[in-house]
């Protein structure tokens, strides 16, 4: 009898360890899943070093998964990769933006755009290297059936790339696009270093149209700088910047930047109207900057007002754009500099040897700087954009 307690001790004990080493396994896993979630982006922002610029490649006019169908397209993204692999290793940069047109879509014939996208920022994100993306006119267009398709009596040819897909024939072929907001959603949602975000939805384009501040090393609540993103349409939007995102800027900007203080940067794809006015003509003199002027500007459809506000904003440096594959000047117009990016990708029209404009930030004192680095390393087109 009296060994009976024992037995309900021990027992007791078991169950108690039990329940026990059931707590731990499950507090063990809540925290792996808490700790394998990933960041919050809106509580984190790109910093500068200490002691070292903030150095920015911008890569445009990638043009991925063009002519996906022939041997030549494929070909193409291979070259464009070899572009910005070279180009980050030489430069190591802190911070790279997707100026636009990473991707072709019309000449897409599958749904899954994305495919192309994720192919067009991995020499990026395999070097871990913090990113944003801004959408330019090609990237979420529609679908255009090119005419080598067509058969003699008229009837198209399904010529749509299986390689990329679980299906074949008929079903492997969309034909639909990929709209903006899944493109932005689909590189939102991959474990990716992306810092690119989806615009208040009462604008029009909505999708790309954000700001990031680039913090002190000091201090992740000081900016040295804003950089603005806006989109700038075509696709499946009208090729402008709306009186909304004019408005949108105009909020924003008074509400984190209202003296001035910080200075801002401002990338979009297509030109506006103003580029059309310090184009130089008959080649490049100063105090325009750059290499090739091959081409006339083909800006956006009509000005709503956005350079209006730029102007007036002595905190605005400088303006980047991609969209004329032939020309990569910088042109100052009234108190900031129009600069174009280098063509980068091999997909696109042009034969333009192909690049990427780097842009170096500095604290103390403040400036920013501008070169072009070619796919061959050589380095050209220096500027002082803070002059």
């Amino acid at each position: 009898m009296a060994s009976s307690p024992s037995r309900v001790t021990i027992i007791s004990a078991l169950a108690r360890f039990c329940l026990f080493f059931l707590f731990l396994i499950l507090t063990v896993g809540l925290i792996h899943q808490v700790l394998a979630r990933p960041k919050s982006r809106s509580k984190t922002y790109p910093q500068m070093r200490a002691g070292a610029p903030f150095k920015i490649a911008i890569f445009a006019d990638l043009h991925y998964g063009e002519n996906g169908w022939t041997d030549w397209g494929p070909r193409q993204d291979v070259n464009s990769t070899r572009v910005m692999s070279t180009v980050l290793d030489a430069e190591t940069p802190d911070f790279v933006i997707y100026l636009g047109d990473v991707i072709t879509a019309n000449n897409m014939p599958i749904a899954n755009a994305s495919l192309y996208w994720d192919q067009a920022i991995s020499p990026t994100t395999s070097r871990g290297i913090p990113f944003a993306s801004v959408f330019g006119n090609h990237d979420d267009a529609p679908f255009e059936w090119p005419t080598e398709w067509f058969s003699a009596p008229g009837i198209p040819q399904l010529v749509c790339p299986a390689a990329k897909s679980t299906c074949s024939g008929e079903e492997a072929c969309s034909f639909r696009g990929t709209p903006r907001l899944e493109l932005m959603k689909h590189e939102l949602d991959q474990n990716v270093p992306s810092f690119s975000q989806n615009g208040p939805t009462e604008l029009w384009p909505s999708v790309s149209n954000y700001v990031l501040p680039v913090s002190s090393s000091a201090s992740p609540k000081t900016p040295v700088v804003y950089l603005y993103f806006l989109d700038s349409g075509g696709g499946s939007y009208p090729e402008i910047i709306s009186s909304a995102q004019v408005d949108w800027f105009q909020n924003k900007s008074a509400e984190i930047n209202p003296d001035s203080r910080v200075p801002e940067l401002i990338f979009w794809h297509i030109p506006s109207q103003a580029y059309k006015n310090v184009a130089p003509r008959f080649g490049i003199h100063q105090p325009c900057v750059g290499l090739i002027n091959k081409e006339s500007v083909a800006p956006q459809e009509a000005e709503t007002g956005i350079m209006n506000l730029l102007v007036k904003r002595p905190s605005v440096k400088a303006i980047f754009v991609g969209h004329n594959h032939g020309l990569d000047w910088c042109c100052p117009y009234e108190k900031l500099w129009l600069c174009f990016a280098r063509h980068t990708g091999y997909g696109g029209y042009g034969s333009w040897a192909r690049g990427a404009r780097i842009v170096e930030i500095t604290q103390q004192p403040f400036s920013v700087k501008s070169w072009i680095r070619m796919e061959d390393n050589v380095v050209h087109s220096r500027v002082d954009l803070s002059s």
